[in-house]
């Protein structure tokens, strides 16, 4: 991993100089794809990571830490993707406020033309299973969507062209608990009313971040989801047949998600289209991916 001081300036005759901040699960998977696309790719973490050989080139330092952000590459475009390290106000603050703040001081404004900031569906209330989409005032019920919320705020007041991209819940490989969940019947649906549950499939989430930062002119706000919010219960009922296990009992919807069916026809209108966009073929695809490995 190169430390920051050690960072080249950039590279002529490339598309875009990325720098992807918090390069995990979905970070991760955006710089990979946009370096296997010829851009010059920079990703930051916390931790280190060694060498892929994919063309990415590591940058250890930490959101929350100023002093770790000094000497950052000049680059064109960015990728806020951080994961607090806990599950509480604090934590979140402290890396979507509070580093998002830090790395815009940190970054030259000279070469700075987007940045993409990954927030949740998080921000929107409940909405009684009515569509939601961009021009759907926000009221986040928990604290992390209230924060998510305040950075978007944030980032739209730095002057910065920005683009928010709100994800749904996603799904994917490492993303499998809810198999387990439902082999151990520990899984309760609401069926009396019908509630959604809207979801993106990982992969297609880093295909989405790649598209819109590779747009000349991306609107301010898109909301990331597949193209078929299904009912819990439908949803849960037909991953309970694919494992052969007993259909989940009746009961709550999730705690503070609210119930709402989350609209990506902006994202479509862009031009992107999902490679998995029925939750049901996605989960059913990973259900034999793992079914394969255990062979």
């Amino acid at each position: 991993m190169l430390a920051t001081s050690d960072l080249p300036m950039n590279e002529p005759g490339l598309n875009h100089s990325i720098l992807v901040a918090g390069a995990g699960d979905v970070g991760g998977r955006a710089a990979a794809l946009l370096a296997a696309s010829g851009h010059s790719l920079w990703a930051l973490r916390r931790r280190p990571v060694a060498d892929s050989g994919d063309g990415i080139r590591w940058i250890q330092a930490d959101l929350a830490s100023p002093d770790t952000l000094r000497q950052l590459p000049r680059v064109s475009h960015v990728i806020f993707a951080p994961t607090p390290d806990a599950r509480d106000e604090a934590a979140y603050r402290s890396v979507f406020v509070d580093g998002l703040r830090h790395l815009l001081a940190a970054l030259n404004p000279e070469t700075l033309q987007r940045v993409i900031f990954v927030s949740s569906s998080a921000v929107y209330g409940d909405h009684a299973g009515a569509w939601v989409d961009e021009d759907t005032p926000p009221a986040p019920p928990g604290f992390n969507g209230a924060v998510l919320l305040e950075a978007e705020q944030v980032l739209a007041s730095s002057h910065v062209p920005s683009t928010v991209l709100r994800l749904a819940g996603l799904y994917g490989p490492g993303r499998t608990q809810l198999f387990q969940a439902l082999r151990d019947g520990k899984v309760r649906v609401p069926r009396e009313q019908r509630t959604f549950a809207n979801r993106m499939h990982v992969d297609d989430a880093a295909a989405a971040l790649a598209h819109l930062l590779t747009m000349d002119d991306p609107d301010p706000l898109y909301v990331g989801v597949d193209d078929a919010p299904l009912a819990i219960d439908e949803l849960y009922d037909y991953l309970a047949g694919l494992l052969g296990v007993p259909p989940p009992a009746e009961g709550p919807g999730p705690h503070g998600v609210g119930n709402k069916r989350l609209s990506n026809a902006r994202l479509r209108a862009a031009g992107f289209q999902c490679r998995w966009p029925d939750a049901r073929a996605g989960y059913a695809a990973l259900l034999r991916r793992a079914m394969q490995q255990l062979r």
